[in-house]
């Protein structure tokens, strides 16, 4: 009796949660937004790709978390006597032209490639936030200045101008990640300020305009909030560009420098062996490859679920 009680509490628990979820006349504002959080995750779950999507990116980060425990050998460790082996129950992914684990360092690779595109998604989110809105609801002179300003910047192809920097910086990571910064932000700076354009004359900024409110207390407490969800959107879906554009750095060696295991330098390293050991280049890229196609599923469906116009 006891356990056929205990074992029936749940159900009602979970259809209570579901009611206050659901229903129609929220009480609370609190109430609301998790109304809205779970509408917005059943409307993500609906969407199987951006699902498979989440699901790769959390293994690469769990994969990079964990990378000390999971990986089986040193990753700096050189042995001849090992040099380019085939996968196998010593070696899960082969060795490289050193006698490296692959495996192992494929693992720490993971924690390079996602503290470069993470770290610059947070330098280039509010970089470009700040400039699109500024332009987009001062108007006038600045407007012009900056856009000007955009324009120089994205007459350049991004890995070019990734490149240009970089090489006037030196090589190494955090060179690497302030020149893609540089080269990424002004996309940002263009969406968040057409999405300005359209706020900027709506009934409340006038409201709150009325009331005294500085420009600056309007575009930040106003504005942005409104920009950032598609702002969020975009970034996520550049991240597969970000990642492209580290590997890259990383293949010419203007980014993470040897014995590193980035990703890019793992297939710079591997481009000499791919007619007879052609694993040790493939799999540094399809870490690449997975990574980037993941970031663009998941850019997809955060899209379905925060941008209402793309129903």
């Amino acid at each position: 009796m006891t356990d056929s009680l205990s074992k029936s509490l749940p159900a009602p628990r979970r259809s209570a949660l579901r009611h206050w979820l659901s229903t129609p006349e929220p009480a609370s504002s609190f109430q609301a937004r998790m109304q809205q959080i779970w509408l917005q995750w059943r409307r993500f779950c609906a969407n199987h790709s951006a699902l498979f999507g989440l699901a790769v990116l959390l293994v690469i980060v769990f994969a990079a978390l964990f990378a000390p425990w999971l990986s089986n050998h040193d990753i700096f460790a050189q042995n001849l006597a090992h040099r380019l082996q085939p996968p196998g129950s010593d070696f899960w992914l082969g060795t490289d032209e050193l006698g490296r684990d692959i495996f192992s360092r494929l693992l720490w690779g993971a924690r390079i490639t996602l503290y470069i595109a993470f770290l610059t998604a947070i330098i280039i989110t509010p970089l470009g936030l700040l400039i699109g809105t500024s332009a987009g609801y001062l108007g006038g002179w600045v407007d012009t200045l900056l856009m000007r300003l955009v324009d120089i910047f994205l007459a350049f192809p991004s890995l070019i101008l990734a490149l240009a920097f970089v090489a006037a910086l030196g090589p190494g990571i955090e060179n690497a990640i302030i020149a893609i910064s540089l080269s990424s932000w002004p996309p940002i700076a263009r969406l968040a300020r057409a999405e300005t354009l359209s706020i900027r004359k709506m009934d409340y900024i006038a409201a709150v305009r009325l009331q005294g409110a500085s420009s600056l207390h309007i575009i930040v407490r106003h504005i942005i909030p409104v920009c950032l969800p598609s702002v969020v959107v975009r970034v996520t879906l550049n991240m597969a560009a970000i990642i492209l554009t580290a590997a890259g750095l990383g293949f010419l060696g203007l980014g993470a420098q040897a014995p590193s295991p980035e990703w890019g330098a793992m297939l710079a390293s591997g481009r000499e062996f791919m007619l007879n050991h052609g694993f040790i280049a493939a799999i540094p890229g399809l870490a690449i490859l997975f990574t980037s196609l993941a970031f663009n599923l998941l850019g997809d469906g955060l899209r379905d679920v925060m941008d209402l116009r793309h129903d």
